[in-house]
């Protein structure tokens, strides 16, 4: 895919804007088994500390796969989203019976939304996107800022070390001698995505984050790089690749080996 366009956007929320008239999200999650591994974990996860009558902010919500979803379980979603291609998408997709309130907006100024608002908070997204580390610790603090007192936050990152063996064995084979990273230090340039190794991630996203770290997860693990062989599965073998992978994905060696991780994050004060 070619996004070499997008660099002559200087403003970062343009070219977020830009990249999904580009980046098909609205498929993303759900074109095949492999793809559907990381929506499947994460739900898993979140399910896990959801209670009854909880209201959620999908800070970053996309073309509202998680909204959608939890939205059909009954709970009060707020959806937050910035690139009007996702919006546009979104919308098509809400029944009349869904409790759902989409709003334009971006994740580093919530101030249309009071503090400790929302039981839940899934900041699935926009970490993939600030390049700017004043940007990053003001998204995170909004997200703090508007979580209730015992509340809890999710917040998804993509694995510098993971995506370049993806991009080698699954995208192109040539992409170790030619690809956009650092060939001593291995950093992966971040356009148009950003990644972060685990330590960087813990050091900048957890620490200055004012949530308590519960979980790490390893929330598509392999599933990117084995995507073919996974896509071949019947659905009986699927169904044990999946419960392998929740074996395997609190496992801290796992880490690592994932393209996609996900923090779980409980607020305290």
């Amino acid at each position: 895919m070619d996004f070499s366009a997008l660099r002559l956007i200087e403003n970062e929320t343009e070219r977020v804007s830009a990249l999904y008239k580009i980046f098909n999200e609205d498929s993303r999650l759900n074109r095949s088994k492999a793809a559907r591994v990381e929506f499947l974990t994460t739900v898993r996860y979140v399910e896990q500390y959801l209670k009854q009558d909880a209201k959620i902010i999908d800070i970053g919500a996309g073309a509202g796969e998680y909204s959608l979803y939890f939205a059909k379980q009954g709970y009060s979603i707020t959806a937050v989203e910035l690139a009007e291609e996702n919006i546009t998408a979104f919308k098509k997709k809400i029944a009349s019976d869904l409790d759902i309130d989409l709003r334009q907006g971006n994740a580093c100024n919530l101030s249309e939304f009071d503090d400790n608002s929302f039981d839940v908070v899934l900041l699935l997204g926009p970490l993939y996107h600030i390049s700017n580390p004043f940007d990053r610790e003001k998204c995170i603090q909004e997200a703090h800022r508007v979580c209730k007192k015992g509340g809890i936050i999710f917040f998804a990152y993509i694995s510098n070390d993971m995506v370049i063996l993806t991009e080698t064995f699954s995208y192109d084979l040539d992409y170790l001698k030619n690809g956009n990273y650092n060939k001593e230090t291995f950093d992966v340039n971040n356009f148009p995505f950003v990644f972060f190794t685990v330590e960087e991630a813990r050091n900048e996203l957890i620490q200055s984050s004012g949530f308590n770290l519960l979980k790490e997860i390893a929330v598509d693990g392999v599933s990117e790089l084995l995507a073919e062989k996974i896509n071949q599965l019947d659905d009986e073998g699927f169904e044990h690749y999946l419960k392998y992978h929740f074996y395997c994905c609190e496992k801290p060696e796992m880490l690592g080996r994932s393209n996609h991780l996900l923090f779980i994050g409980g607020k305290h004060d």
